[in-house]
């Protein structure tokens, strides 16, 4: 039976995490030179078109149709091709169908716009919009059902994975490490000064990204409930955390703290604790925040040492931070919450050992087919931008357009 109270939190839900993308956009517009600011901003925004048409013709039913070859993909068609107001048992009981499928959608949006800050200031758009469609399709999609389809194998395993770490960061992540060993490092990375043009817009961005993730962690109760609950407190307590653990060791070893490490920080934890945020007490999201933001900063430091231009760090934070996030549901999943997640500390073993397997599998997927995929592209539309656009950047380049009016004097490629 539907219910108002769950339908409206759903609703509401899906309106913050649909924020969520155009603040990416903002988060790392802000960390670009000013060449590139409207470019960045438009390889975020333009999924939210995209990807949203994708996912009407066949992303849903990929992700969450009823399953085909033993829980490894859905069929495309059903609820949204149609209108049904009716719930879907299997999935949200008290929630209509097509509510769930466009909370969903926007999920989907948030995790292909987390690639492209991998390679931002190098690709051009149009043959990165086509990329980014074909690896929703063959990587999101699937993996999507694996986890959360209660056919999807990796679910029927055991593999929990409350809010996305595993299938939104994760994947995300090594797709975005894969995109930036395939296509290279960005011009004069080694010799200019490519430093964030505007941490004004990328604060702004980060503030409402969390304000968005709690829209992405509660809706995933599907209802009020404990693990609602625990999902809200979990949102605020496991991206406060992170702000702190990356704040103090800047402080330990730049002896300052940086609003760039402080906003990365939130995000690092507000990951972490996403896999984990309706399975955790406030006490253990908060100790995943610490943990996993620290893991982020230790990520993002070996960058530099391994000589790979993941310009803003997607791997580093998304990557690293989802695994790690989606292996602490093994550690801490309380059943005070959920009676069916119990974790090592509460003396179940056998929960971290699926979540080792649930990561190694979807890794492993994700590098391979983004890989082949990437390639693909690459070789029959050409993803990287010339020497000569990305000198110009890819504002006028690609778009014609500048996000700033210049001075008298000041160079058009600052």
């Amino acid at each position: 039976m539907i219910s108002p109270v769950d339908t409206l939190l759903v609703v509401f839900c899906t309106a913050l995490v649909m924020l969520m993308t155009p603040a990416l956009g903002l988060f790392f517009g802000g960390m670009v030179r000013r060449k590139n600011v409207l470019a960045t901003f438009q390889g975020c925004f333009i999924l939210l078109g995209a990807v949203a048409l994708q996912w009407l013709v066949v992303g849903h039913g990929l992700a969450f149709g009823r399953g085909a070859a033993g829980g490894w993909i859905g069929v495309p068609g059903g609820a949204m091709l149609g209108f049904s107001f009716a719930p879907d048992a299997d999935f949200a009981a008290t929630i209509p169908q097509p509510v769930f499928l466009l909370f969903e959608l926007t999920v989907a949006v948030f995790a292909a716009a987390l690639i492209s800050g991998a390679v931002v200031e190098r690709v051009r758009f149009g043959p990165m919009t086509v990329f980014i469609l074909g690896w929703t399709t063959l990587v999101y999609d699937p993996v999507a059902h694996w986890v959360w389809a209660p056919d999807g194998w990796l679910k029927k395993l055991g593999v929990h994975d409350f809010a996305g770490g595993l299938v939104v960061h994760a994947t995300a992540g090594v797709a975005a490490l894969c995109c930036a060993l395939i296509l290279g490092k960005r011009r004069g990375l080694d010799s200019e000064n490519l430093h964030p043009h505007n941490l004004t817009l990328t604060a702004i961005g980060s503030g409402l990204l969390w304000f968005g993730w709690i829209g992405l962690n509660t809706a995933h109760a599907w209802k009020v409930s404990p693990s609602m609950i625990a999902a809200l407190a979990a949102t605020i307590l496991g991206g406060g955390a992170g702000m702190i653990a990356w704040s103090l060791i800047e402080q330990l070893q730049k002896g300052k703290v940086t609003l760039l490490g402080t906003c990365t920080g939130a995000v690092a934890g507000l990951v972490g604790v996403s896999p984990a945020a309706g399975y955790v007490t406030p006490l253990g999201a908060s100790a995943i925040g610490l943990v996993v933001s620290a893991l982020c900063y230790a990520a993002v430091a070996a960058k530099r040492r391994l000589s790979y231009d993941d310009s803003l760090d997607v791997f580093g934070v998304h990557g690293v931070g989802g695994v790690a996030g989606l292996l602490a549901v093994g550690l801490l999943a309380d059943p005070a919450i959920d009676a069916e997640v119990v974790g090592l500390f509460q003396g179940n073993a056998d929960l971290i050992a699926v979540q080792f397997v649930g990561a190694g599998v979807v890794v492993a997927y994700t590098f391979v087919v983004t890989a082949g995929l990437l390639i693909a592209v690459d070789r029959l539309l050409g993803l990287r931008a010339s020497p000569e656009d990305e000198e110009l950047g890819l504002d006028l380049a690609e778009h014609g357009q500048r996000g700033y009016i210049l001075g008298e004097g000041e160079r058009l490629g600052a």
